[in-house]
């Protein structure tokens, strides 16, 4: 058990907590889930970027699903071989496909007709040859909030099946394209196993159709996604999942990469923050917390649900929004949460902060952020400082005048 009272006196709140030991666990159970196949997982550093985080995930033997080139650099840094990372996104940069293609890592995802052409553009400026594998959009409903759905047509990535064809034939014709890998994701929190093996189908028969015209590719990337439970959510065991995949690619010797993020780090992670007061507007009831929206904004943004905990205190007072400091009818934690009466210092754990937390925070009203600390075991640890008014100021102030 974490001790979370003797964390937020040693650290301070708001403090996000992550257990490396339920990160190992999750990260287990699905490579044992692909045991038998040639398989990759490829942590998907977007879900939570700390440095020791994906050290840690580097050490059971991750590769990296990067979505910037400072993500490539961070994996790079914390001893991810070069030949396990890959960088997919909408919309790379010309340095950034430079940097990649210069560093050797095992490819990139293209994105669109547009991008490939940049590519092999870039490839030929460096007399390099650049290892590619292309995103398709399957056009598939994968039933999860419309902001983290990424495989219909009306969101923003990848390309539909037939302009991919014509993409695949223009890389296996050029001088400074390899065509390697296919991907595809149709979104994040995937709770509902139709979707994904009608995905898996789809792009494994375009997969068939391009080794029939000699096009031989080596990694077929399925992406991330894996919903996992934050309220009463079902959701799919690793087994199930895998099985799925397997079953659309029936007869086909290639590679498998999964993605895995939020599946890995998300219910591994707390978010710690102290009552400052209560308050009741007529019959509206007010739980007033040291940590706000530009620490945690799945909430606010995603209308997101997130379990909290008041540590040690009983009873039902009734529901209650609790919200933040941040000057924002939308700064808030959770809306008519039913609590206990709350006291100055009373601490509340907010359960499943791991994915999506600390990385979409911000200094916004011009806040330093939380600290990050991890429990391994015995062994507890600081893995980022909280961040002082000198560190928020410290790009601004060498241009201040006067």
């Amino acid at each position: 058990m974490i001790d979370f009272k003797a964390l937020s006196e040693t650290y301070g709140t708001p403090l996000y907590v992550y257990d490396f030991d339920a990160m190992r666990v999750q990260f287990e159970s699905l490579k044992e889930a692909f045991k038998g196949r040639k398989s990759i997982l490829a942590y998907a550093v977007k879900a939570n970027s700390n440095l020791s985080v994906i050290k840690h995930f580097a050490q059971l033997g991750s590769g990296a699903d990067c979505v910037s080139i400072g993500e490539v650099r961070r994996a790079l840094m914390v001893g991810i071989p070069k030949y396990r990372i890959l960088l997919s996104g909408v919309g790379k940069s010309d340095d950034e496909i430079r940097e990649a293609i210069k560093a050797d890592i095992l490819y990139i995802n293209v994105e669109s007709e547009a991008e490939l052409s940049r590519v092999e553009m870039i490839a030929r400026e460096l007399n390099a040859k650049a290892r590619i594998s292309i995103r398709v959009n399957p056009n598939i409903d994968p039933k999860t909030h419309p902001y983290i759905s990424t495989g219909l047509h009306d969101n923003k990535f990848g390309v539909e099946i037939v302009a991919a064809k014509r993409m695949y034939i223009q890389a296996k014709n050029s001088n400074h394209l390899d065509p390697v890998g296919i991907h595809f994701h149709i979104g994040s929190q995937l709770t509902e196993l139709e979707p994904i093996y009608e995905a898996a189908a789809i792009v494994s028969d375009l997969l068939r159709s391009l080794q029939a015209i000699n096009i031989e590719l080596k990694f077929f990337d399925i992406g991330g996604g894996l919903g996992v439970r934050y309220n009463d959510e079902i959701t799919i065991q690793p087994y199930d999942y895998a099985q799925a995949i397997l079953s659309a690619l029936k007869g086909l010797d290639i590679t498998i990469i999964c993605e895995p993020g939020r599946f890995l780090t998300a219910n591994a992670g707390y978010f710690l923050t102290k009552v400052l007061y209560e308050k009741r507007n007529g019959a509206k009831r007010f739980v007033i917390v040291d940590g706000a929206m530009n620490d945690l904004i799945r909430p606010s943004l995603y209308k997101a649900y997130h379990r909290i905990e008041a540590l040690g205190k009983e009873g039902d007072e009734g529901p209650a929004d609790v919200v933040g400091p941040v000057c924002e009818s939308g700064d808030f934690l959770a809306k008519n949460y039913p609590l206990p009466a709350m006291e100055h210092n009373d601490l509340l754990v907010v359960h499943s902060a791991g994915a999506y937390g600390f990385g979409m925070g911000s200094n916004y009203n011009t806040r330093g952020r939380s600290a990050e600390i991890a429990v391994d075991g015995e062994n507890i640890r600081l893995i980022r400082r909280r961040e002082t008014f000198e560190d928020v100021i410290a790009l601004e102030r060498e241009y201040l005048e006067g």
